[in-house]
C-alpha cells in the first residue's frame, strides 16, 4: 500500500555515527544503542539488524517487552536490556528469550526469582541505582542489601549490571547535578562491591549528553540514542562528534486552492496528508515551515487531524503530487529536525519518535545511494 507521507532513514548515516561515537570514545568501553520508541521513530528492527550485523553495538536497550520481543523475531541475537521493572505477568516471556532486566526492589527481585525456578531458566539483571532522577531505582543506602539479596539469596537470577539514569546530562546548565549524581553513583559501587565482593561486570551511567561532556560518568558500558541517530542534546554547547542527520520526512501536495485577498494578490495553498495524527503538535502550525521545490512555505493555518495547509505565495503554483519537505533537503535548501522540533515545541528524538504508524519507514539500504532531491 501506497503512504503519501514517508520518513526516509539513511542507514549509512546511522552507520557513520556509530563508527563516529566508537571513534571518540576509544577502545575498551561497550556501547548500548537505544531502540526504544522503534528507535526514536528510526525503525528498531532495520536499524537493529543493520548494527548488529556491522558490529558497532554491543547490546541494545528497550523500555518495554514487546519492543524487546519484536527485536528477538526479527532475529537480533545481541543482549537486549529492558530499561524499567517488569510486571511480574510479563517476566516469563521475557526469561524465555533472554532479555535482560531491570530490578530495583525486593518484591519485584523475588517475583522474578519464582519463575525462573517455575522455568527452570535463569536471568540475568542490571540493579537501577536511583541518584536523582527521581523516577526508578532503590536508594543508594538500600543498593548494598538488594545486591547481596540477588547474589546470595536469589538463585537462577545473576546481577550482571548496575547503573542509573541522568535527568540533566542534556542540558548545558545541569552539569553541577549530573557530577552530584555521578558521585553519589561511585559511593553506591564501592559499596555494593564491598558487599559482594565483587563488581558486577557492566555498570553504565552515560547517556549521549553525559557521554560528550562528562568523562566522569564513563563506565564500563556506555549508553546512547540521539547521538547515533545524527543529532545532539539541542541544548548540549560541545559538539566534538562528527554527526550526520539520518532522517527526512517528506509528504505530497493533495490538493490546492487560491484564495484572494481583498485588493492585494492572491495566495496559493496547498493542503499536504500529515497532522495530528502523524505526530504533528499544533504548536508546530506558529512558526513551522515546509520547502516546496526549493521554496520555504509557511503553514497556514491551524494543523488538523488529517492535514496541515502551508501558504504558497502568489507566484507559480506547485502541483498536486509534488513533494513538500519538512525535515530534509529541497533543491539545496534545508529544514534540519533542530528547527522542527524547536518549532513544535519539543526535543529531536522525541519528533521522531512520535511520527505515527501512517507515516511509512523508508530505509535506504548500505547498498543503495539516496535518491536525488526534487
Amino acid at each position: 500500500m501506497f503512504h503519501p507521507t514517508q520518513a526516509r532513514i539513511r542507514l549509512d548515516c546511522i552507520r557513520r555515527n556509530l563508527e563516529n561515537v566508537r571513534a571518540f570514545l576509544g577502545p575498551g568501553p561497550r556501547l548500548l544503542l537505544c531502540t526504544k520508541a522503534d528507535s526514536y521513530g528510526h525503525g528498531a528492527v532495520a536499524v537493529a539488524a543493520m548494527v548488529q550485523d556491522a558490529g558497532l553495538a554491543d547490546w541494545f536497550g528497550v523500555a518495554t517487552l514487546p519492543e524487546a520481543l519484536q527485536l528477538r523475531r526479527a532475529g537480533i541475537r545481541l543482549p537486549i536490556l529492558r530499561f524499567y521493572p517488569s510486571f511480574p505477568d510479563e517476566m516469563a516471556a521475557a526469561v524465555e528469550a533472554g532479555i535482560t532486566l531491570n530490578v530495583c526492589d525486593r518484591a519485584n527481585v523475588k517475583d522474578l526469582q519464582a519463575v525462573c525456578g517455575r522455568l527452570g531458566l535463569g536471568a540475568r539483571v542490571h540493579l537501577e541505582v536511583e541518584t536523582g532522577m527521581g523516577r526508578c531505582g532503590v536508594a543508594p543506602e538500600q543498593a548494598p542489601a538488594l545486591a547481596r539479596l540477588i547474589e546470595f539469596d536469589c538463585p537462577g537470577v545473576f546481577l550482571e549490571g548496575v547503573f542509573t539514569h541522568f535527568p540533566e546530562a542534556d542540558m548545558a546548565e545541569g552539569g553541577p547535578f549530573t557530577r552530584h549524581q555521578v558521585a553519589v553513583f561511585r559511593q553506591a559501587l564501592d559499596r555494593i562491591a564491598q558487599a559482594l565482593g565483587r563488581m558486577p561486570e557492566l555498570v553504565h551511567a552515560a547517556n549521549s549528553g553525559a557521554l560528550v561532556a562528562h568523562p566522569e560518568s564513563r563506565f564500563t558500558l556506555l549508553r546512547t540514542g540521539t547521538l547515533a541517530y545524527g543529532y545532539y542534546p539541542p541544548d548540549r554547547p560541545e559538539r566534538p562528534i562528527p554527526l550526520e542527520p539520518s532522517l527526512s520526512l517528506v509528504t505530497r501536495i493533495a490538493h490546492l486552492s487560491f484564495l484572494p485577498r481583498g485588493a492585494g494578490p492572491g495566495t496559493w495553498v496547498a493542503a499536504l496528508p500529515l497532522g495530528l495524527a502523524d505526530g504533528l503538535d499544533r504548536r508546530f502550525a506558529e512558526g513551522g515551515r515546509v520547502l516546496v521545490g526549493g521554496r520555504s512555505c509557511p503553514v497556514a493555518g491551524p494543523i488538523q487531524m488529517d492535514h496541515l495547509c502551508v501558504d504558497l505565495g502568489p507566484g507559480p503554483p506547485a502541483r498536486v503530487g509534488d513533494e513538500a519537505v519538512l525535515v530534509g533537503t529541497s533543491c539545496g535548501q534545508e529544514i534540519s529536525l533542530y528547527e522542527v522540533a524547536e518549532a513544535a515545541g519539543t526535543l529531536p528524538c522525541a519528533f521522531t519518535a512520535c511520527l505515527g504508524p501512517r507515516v511509512e519507514r523508508v530505509h535506504v539500504p548500505l547498498t543503495e545511494r539516496p535518491r536525488p532531491e526534487p
